[in-house]
């Protein structure tokens, strides 16, 4: 998306960009620029710092408010001040007029490569072996199948992966899994191991990660 007031100057960038490969929409002043973006479909704003009906800036401050959009302010000025009254207002980077177009070009590609890497953000993933958790979605899987864990069977699972190879009691498992005194009903971690085991090992009477040591306590094997 291009806005600016200068006619010709929206003209040569929009030529410019669809020779390769762009689709550009445009606009000519900042009330029309605010309405452009929030087209889903703009993937990347160029926008004039001076023009009539809205200033760039604010125009700028406006779209912050409900997308996150690379925006390239242009202007006239090239004192640093003005480069971080731009910045602070949510752009993205800043070019002074007149401009190299190839200069504009390289740096749309570097804004638009670095917006596709925070669109899919990596997810905090915790794998050993066949089993893996989303730890920010607290989904847990078997070979790449979801599986369905309570709230406490998933903590219990994700302490044990997180702390692989060491061996827990269960008085020290209760403690730091439930944070209190657990220790009158201590078969409840004996339950959620045999639930564990049921329902993300492969054969649950011969596990190969959730282990037993015995006359100690659990672990999670990790080769």
């Amino acid at each position: 998306m291009v806005v600016d007031d200068e006619a010709l100057l929206v003209k040569g960038i929009r030529f410019n960009l669809m020779k390769d490969g762009y689709e550009v929409i445009d606009g000519s002043n900042g009330l029309e620029a605010v309405e452009l973006a929030r087209d889903p479909e703009v993937g990347l704003i160029i926008l004039d710092v001076m023009m009539p009906q809205m200033d760039g800036l604010t125009a700028c401050s406006k779209i912050r408010s409900f997308s996150d959009v690379p925006i390239i302010l242009l202007t006239a000025k090239s004192d640093d001040m003005d480069k971080l009254i731009g910045f602070d207002n949510g752009a993205d980077d800043y070019m002074t007029k007149p401009f190299n177009i190839l200069e504009l070009k390289a740096r749309i590609k570097a804004l638009l490569r670095r917006s596709a890497g925070k669109q899919e953000p990596e997810r905090n993933v915790l794998t050993i072996g066949t089993i893996s958790l989303d730890l920010d979605a607290r989904n847990a899987y078997r070979s790449g199948v979801p599986v369905t864990l309570t709230a406490k069977e998933f903590d219990v699972i994700e302490f044990l992966m997180r702390n692989a190879n060491r061996v827990f009691s269960r008085e020290a498992l209760l403690d730091s899994i439930w944070a209190y005194d657990y220790r009158s009903d201590i078969r409840t971690l004996d339950v959620h191991i045999r639930r564990l085991r049921e329902k993300l090992e492969e054969d649950p009477a011969k596990p190969d990660h959730i282990m037993t040591k015995w006359g100690v306590g659990y672990y999670f094997r990790k080769d």
